[in-house]
């Protein structure tokens, strides 16, 4: 025998057929679904309210959506700059630009990419 070597692979049985019920609820399932995304074209009623939706969703709702999403990154900003602050009072430094120096451009003058950028650089140019 030799060592090292794995044990032979043990047969496994074939994969069993799925239940005459599941194929059936599967089937249920797809025509409930195909019934969905069709309903719309059952009348011309049905022609009319996908088209008041849509005129809905233009006026109302898409307006709506980029001020919220400005309003949640203005509020992830803010509540990042806020533990920037926090954290910066708790540490007694008088050197502010240690934790955000805004000369930097963009991100980089966060204190924590500050600090991975240093040991990125100190990695790629070693002394």
């Amino acid at each position: 025998s030799r060592r090292g070597s794995r044990p032979p692979a043990r047969s496994r049985p074939p994969p069993s057929n799925p239940s005459p019920a599941m194929s059936s609820a599967i089937g249920a399932f797809a025509n409930i679904a195909h019934k969905f995304v069709t309903w719309p074209q059952l009348s011309t009623q049905g022609f009319c309210n996908v088209i008041k939706i849509g005129t809905f969703c233009r006026t109302v709702v898409w307006p709506c959506i980029p001020p919220l999403l400005m309003y949640q990154y203005i509020r992830g900003v803010d509540e990042d700059v806020y533990a920037t602050e926090v954290l910066y009072y708790k540490s007694g430094s008088k050197d502010a630009k240690a934790f955000y120096d805004s000369s930097r451009i963009g991100l980089s003058a966060h204190w924590r990419l500050q600090q991975d950028l240093e040991t990125i650089r100190a990695a790629a140019n070693p002394e």
